[in-house]
């Protein structure tokens, strides 16, 4: 098994490959980037991207209840998806795994456990990296979050480094939306230390959880909008949903399934059965809503003169979270990330090559004001 050098020239162009399987739990997204430079200088250039579906009884056995065992062998299972994913998008980029520095996966999250939640804050991702290494022949770069928690940040949200580092323009800040199982905000602007981020909530995931019980697994999310246009917002349903908690804390801020993953799917499941359509309106709209208050509250007072707003995730190809998002946020202009040259899909596996990349130079790529990590580290850990 080949070695990278131990401090790599960050001048020289690093060709890493990023994985992430995002809360939603339906696919392994594989970027092939080229990163050349490092912190204030550093440029990524994506070369391919693939998303590799899971099977459907995979996915089950993930949202499903865990013991030692089980985790153990998802663990190694995961692994083995993740290390397909790679060698596709190697394939697909014509390149050969001889040519690539490092592989960064981050794994799929298993239980998220923010400071504040619990006297002991933990998070823990699987998608075994010596699997993926031995498989692939590539070096990986992974566990990417467990430093930042380590000096007492959330290890959430990591894409604010590579919304600085890839989008940030050279006038007004700009916002980085990304609508995953979970929804995050970035506030990007010239300077690292002045950009802010955190999650906002749910994203796709009480959407996802109940498309698959109104539809009874034939879907897995409310595909083109069309389950949640057939009904109506529950308007008390819906009060007491955004009187969640997790939604009036202030940044930094982190969550998880813990907050709004299948138990709370199935209590309102439980609760209004019947009105299959209205729940999902419901859920809609709370997505919506979550994500435009916590602009409101938390950027737009800080960065007044914001040049707009740039979503990302699969949320962005739902026309119906699409349209009442760019309604509730007028007038501030709402695009997907296409308008600024880079697809969306690719964009969350691309921070892992970004971060894959930086760890091999020895760079700190969290970012404290994010986080509320005490102070900036090194991301992640080597398996060569």
């Amino acid at each position: 098994m080949r070695l990278p050098p131990p401090v790599p020239d960050p001048r020289q162009p690093r060709l890493c490959v990023g994985l992430l399987s995002g809360t939603s739990v339906d696919a392994v997204e594989a970027a092939l980037c080229e990163v050349t430079g490092t912190g204030d200088s550093v440029r990524l250039k994506l070369l391919a991207h693939v998303s590799v579906p899971f099977p459907p009884e995979l996915v089950t056995r993930l949202l499903g209840p865990q013991d030692a065992g089980s985790l153990c062998r998802l663990d190694f299972e995961l692994g083995e998806h993740f290390a397909d994913a790679a060698r596709r998008v190697m394939r697909e980029a014509g390149v050969s795994p001889e040519q690539v520095a490092a592989i960064g996966s981050h794994g799929q999250t298993m239980a998220h456990v923010p400071p504040g939640s619990d006297a002991t804050p933990s998070t823990l991702q699987i998608g075994e990296p010596s699997v993926i290494a031995e498989r692939t022949g590539v070096p990986v770069v992974s566990d990417f979050r467990t430093r930042d928690m380590a000096a007492g940040g959330h290890g959430a949200p990591l894409v604010p480094y590579l919304d600085w580092a890839v989008f940030r323009g050279t006038g007004a800040p700009r916002a980085l939306l990304n609508i995953g199982g979970i929804g995050n905000l970035s506030a990007v602007s010239a300077r690292l230390e002045d950009t802010l981020a955190f999650d906002t909530g749910p994203g796709n995931m009480v959407l996802d959880g109940l498309a698959r019980r109104v539809t009874q697994g034939h879907l897995a999310c409310d595909l083109d909008g069309t389950l949640s246009r057939r009904g109506q917002v529950i308007p008390e349903l819906l009060a007491e949903l955004l009187s969640h908690p997790f939604l009036c804390q202030p940044p930094p801020r982190s969550a998880g399934r813990e907050s709004f993953g299948e138990v709370l799917v199935e209590r309102l499941w439980a609760r209004h059965a019947e009105r299959p359509y209205d729940l999902m309106a419901t859920a809609l709209e709370l997505t919506v809503e979550s994500i435009a208050r916590a602009y409101e509250t938390w950027l737009k007072q800080r960065f007044p003169r914001m040049e707009g707003l740039y979503a990302s995730g699969g949320g962005t190809r739902n026309p119906a979270i699409m349209e009442r998002l760019r309604a509730r946020l007028a007038p501030l202009p709402v695009h997907t990330l296409d308008a600024l040259g880079f697809p969306e899909g690719a964009k969350e596996a691309a921070l892992f090559a970004l971060l894959a990349a930086e760890h091999l130079v020895g760079t700190p790529a969290n970012v404290p004001s994010a986080t509320g990590a005490r102070r900036r580290v090194v991301l992640g850990k080597l398996t060569p």
